[in-house]
């Protein structure tokens, strides 16, 4: 089968859910994507997902477009970008096509808009994309959307936009875990029929600790130099040739998550270093330890010193707290998941 991507509908057919790997950093907009495909219109509606760039977003969109055109023969799918939904407006207007641009969107039963995070400064098109949003939304059909960034975060988007997104599902997909990464490489080799000792695609799961984009341009340096030498690649030579292809891992000063945390729950910075038992402050305090150590691996007795000398084993109670919390609570995970974008 040829794969060349249809203009009619936009799609590039080797997004689909056989090459998609599902773990706890994608799981529940999976579930979600599945959910709309068997019911395309009356589940989800819209679906808005987010996250950095390399995750898997427009594989999962495009995946779902392509699942319901082949399930459904009867329905129109159409993928496209917030660049080309915005150009298609503009010239409407200067060729006085208002109507024929109308009438070219709403006769699709399935509309993906990719990079909506674009859309902030755009009135008019914030506009027409409302009146589009609820066209579809009256007649039972579905639109997704795919941004970077989460919609309250999108700088000038509407508050009428932001609760038509938020009357759907809003879901992010975050890094991919370790697991996740080697079940993606055990994948992507299989894909070009290459073999690598277990040891190496370790080594490369736990180093290329990025996006899939990077994990799996690293995967494509080995590919080729074990292609060019024609003969399997040892373990330091592999970590010879991705010593400049990993980035250095994220770094921030402890007092700037301090200031995103505390502004993200609206209190002052210095009272996360004050010694209190107020519950709101107690919680951002944790929230802080939590991210210094989860994501920026600062030490329990650093963290303790800095805010406020605490001893590190509060510090490693407030951390396991906090672990635990997000485990029954999603409210909780969404919340750390729109601070990290912050930190960006």
């Amino acid at each position: 089968k040829d794969l060349y991507i249809n203009p009619e509908d936009n799609l590039n057919p080797r997004y689909h859910f056989n090459s998609f790997i599902v773990g706890t950093f994608n799981e529940l907009a999976y579930a979600a994507a599945q959910a709309i495909i068997e019911s395309p219109g009356t589940k989800y509606n819209p679906f808005f997902i987010y996250g950095g760039t390399g995750l898997g977003k427009t594989h999962l969109i495009q995946a779902v477009g392509n699942s319901i055109k082949n399930k459904y023969l009867d329905k129109k799918v159409h993928y496209m970008t917030l660049e080309r939904f915005a150009t298609d407006f503009v010239n409407s207007l200067q060729n006085n096509k208002a109507n024929s641009f109308k009438e070219k969107y709403r006769r699709y039963d399935l509309l993906i808009i990719d990079d909506i995070q674009f859309i902030g400064k755009m009135e008019k098109i914030q506009e027409e994309l409302f009146h589009t949003f609820n066209t579809f939304h009256e007649n039972n059909k579905q639109i997704i959307f795919s941004s970077d960034k989460h919609p309250n975060y999108i700088p000038e988007l509407a508050d009428r936009l932001k609760s038509r997104f938020a009357a759907g599902m809003i879901v992010d997909i975050s890094e991919p875990e370790y697991e996740s990464r080697l079940a993606i490489l055990k994948v992507k080799l299989r894909e070009v029929n290459i073999d690598l000792d277990q040891e190496i695609i370790e080594y490369v799961a736990g180093a290329v600790q990025g996006n899939i984009r990077e994990l799996e341009g690293s995967l494509n340096l080995i590919v080729c130099q074990y292609r060019l030498k024609n003969k399997p690649l040892s373990l330091p030579e592999v970590k010879n040739l991705l010593k400049n292809n990993m980035r250095p891992k994220k770094n921030m000063a402890i007092k700037d998550v301090v200031k995103i945390v505390s502004e993200y729950y609206k209190l002052e910075e210095s009272s996360v270093y004050e010694k209190t038992r107020k519950k709101e402050i107690v919680k951002a305090r944790q929230v802080v330890m939590y991210l210094l150590r989860e994501d920026f691996n600062v030490s329990y007795p650093l963290i303790g010193q800095k805010l406020g000398g605490k001893d590190h084993t509060t510090v490693i109670h407030s951390c396991l707290k906090i672990k635990k919390d997000l485990k029954n609570d999603p409210g909780l995970l969404q919340e750390l998941e729109q601070m990290r974008i912050m930190f960006k």
